[in-house]
């Protein structure tokens, strides 16, 4: 099963992340590539360089960010595992990466389940 996961960050010190972070990040996207399921992932640009599209009372209507959120996604990956621990693990292991390696950083991850093509196989007749 695929799952989105989707890094928001809470606190960010003032110095960029360390090498040794980034280093860990890297060795631990090899290893996901390596065992086949880490599908994609990237950083992401600030929300002050997006653009959110809306649909509101039959209104379209598009505004540039930055956008409201408290919480800032800083990046994202896609996962094809066996389970949601599974998910759930390999997230833990990046979290625990910026606990151990970047003092001050603190955020959260939402892991999210994909609907895939089968999913919908159901409602064909």
């Amino acid at each position: 099963m695929r799952y989105l996961v989707l890094l928001k960050a809470h606190t960010v010190p003032n110095s960029p992340p360390p090498p040794e972070l980034m280093m860990a990040i890297a060795a631990l996207g090899e290893e996901a590539t390596t065992a086949g399921v880490l599908v994609d992932s990237q950083g992401l640009q600030p929300s002050s360089a997006g653009r959110r599209v809306s649909l509101s009372r039959g209104q379209l209507s598009a505004a540039d960010g930055p956008f409201a959120e408290a919480k800032e996604l800083i990046s994202y990956a896609v996962y094809d595992v066996r389970s949601r621990e599974d998910a759930v693990q390999w997230t833990t292991r990046f979290l625990q990466a910026h606990h151990d390696l970047w003092d001050g950083w603190e955020g959260e991850a939402d892991i999210l389940p994909t609907f895939g093509p089968t999913d919908f196989t159901s409602l064909e007749s």
